[in-house]
């Protein structure tokens, strides 16, 4: 997974699945869903992100929970 931040343009976008978009839906003005041609959510779109995510500075905190770093096992 990987959460991208373009400050100019205000969007959040959140790779899920590595490439190929088949097509996307539009669940609100500001929000976008990314599939895959398997039918899977490929990637998600956020527009007006600091109003949406409640984002403060040029760099906002993110923090990631209850993931390990790709190779280990529990």
């Amino acid at each position: 997974m990987k959460v991208s931040y373009d400050s100019e343009a205000d969007a959040v976008y959140i790779t899920l699945k590595g490439h190929g978009v088949d097509h996307t839906a539009r669940i609100g003005p500001d929000i976008a869903i990314d599939y895959g041609p398997d039918g899977e959510i490929h990637g998600i779109e956020i527009l007006a992100a600091r109003e949406h995510l409640g984002l403060k500075g040029l760099r906002p905190d993110v923090t990631i929970e209850n993931l390990r770093p790709v190779g280990v096992s529990s």
